[in-house]
């Protein structure tokens, strides 16, 4: 079996030589030991999960992370970090990490997490492949596809996130908070707009389905409601 392919951004020598070692015996473990190099190469290659070290010449673990998470929002990130302090810890994880350790860690701490949230990160993606049915529609995510006797439609990727995220959440309000932080990264007033664009078209696409229906729930968000 493939080892899942883990980039290990570290610049200490003496730590980073030790970790990636132990790493490497369950994992395929590409190491650099700046900023800069790591990002490029996030780019040009594929990995299944990333830790980070926060301080780092030329480009820190904060700054990675908020370059990958334009790139792609799954993708699991660890921070590892020297600082114990409370703002830290809740900056990393409000950039989309999902977890962060206080060195000096545990190797076998670490091991864990990163089976824990390789594991989680496949679920999502096994999740992903499923095929949704609302009405007569089936929807494919992963081609973003709909399609039903009648016509085949093909969404633009944020329509089919938008359309996932409301069939992962059927019969439930999402506050508009979630869903832009979710789909856009913040919720400034222009990502608001883009949404009620989105909104739209999604409630065009499905007019004709009787049985499904996006709802505006007044100042909180909306809820899918499929009968």
């Amino acid at each position: 079996m493939n080892k899942k392919r883990i980039l290990y951004v570290e610049d200490d020598e003496t730590l980073a030589f030790l970790t990636a070692d132990n790493l490497e015996q369950y994992f395929d473990v590409v190491h650099c030991s700046n900023g800069s190099a790591a990002f490029e190469l996030f780019c040009k290659e594929v990995f299944d999960l990333c830790v980070l070290d926060i301080m780092l010449p030329d480009m820190d673990g904060f700054e990675i992370a908020t370059e990958i998470r334009k790139r792609n929002k799954e993708i699991p990130i660890i921070f590892l970090s020297a600082k114990t302090m409370k703002e830290d810890r809740i900056k990393g994880l409000k950039l989309g990490a999902d977890d962060y350790l206080v060195k000096p860690y545990s190797i076998e701490e670490l091991i864990l997490k990163i089976e824990i949230f390789l594991n989680r990160s496949q679920k999502n993606i096994e999740k992903s492949k499923m095929t949704y049915i609302l009405g007569s529609f089936e929807f494919e995510f992963e081609n973003y596809s709909l399609k039903n006797d009648k016509k085949q439609i093909t969404l633009t990727e944020r329509e089919a996130s938008l359309l996932k995220l409301f069939l992962d959440n059927v019969n439930t309000v999402l506050k508009r908070e979630k869903i832009l932080t979710s789909l856009w990264g913040n919720d400034d007033y222009f990502s608001g707009r883009s949404l009620d664009v989105f909104i739209s078209r999604l409630r065009k696409i499905l007019k004709e389905e009787a049985s499904v229906k996006i709802e505006n729930i007044p100042r909180v968000g909306f809820k899918m409601v499929i009968d």
